[in-house]
């Protein structure tokens, strides 16, 4: 069993950290390099950088939470809930896709931060 679910390549699964800005503010986050992956192609399905689309999670987090209390945990089960649930499900990538575009182009954005 652990060759299946364990036959990738280490690089998959070492410690990545990343510098990013959020709310104005230089924070780093510490995630696996299969995660980063993963944002980042989800960030490209959305056609803004890795750092607004971060920014955008952080601030709408802030919106409906108060408070960022794990937000490297947050990305991750974010991450699952894409692969596992969005990215097979071409209706609801469609639907990413179109509820981000106020978000990211300008129009309709709640936070006002880019």
């Amino acid at each position: 069993m652990c060759r299946v679910l364990f036959s990738v390549d280490s690089s998959a699964y070492e410690y990545e950290t990343r510098s990013v800005r959020l709310a104005g503010h230089v924070t780093s986050i510490r995630l696996e390099a299969a995660f980063w992956a993963i944002l980042e192609e989800i960030a490209a399905a959305q056609h803004v950088s890795l750092g607004k689309f971060l920014t955008k999670l952080h601030d709408e987090v802030l919106e409906f939470e108060g408070e960022a209390v794990n937000f490297s945990s947050l990305l991750r089960c974010a991450c699952l809930n894409y692969a596992a649930r969005i990215r097979p499900d071409t209706a609801a990538m469609a639907a990413l896709t179109h509820q981000a575009e106020p978000d990211f182009s300008g129009r309709g954005s709640r936070s006002g931060r880019a």
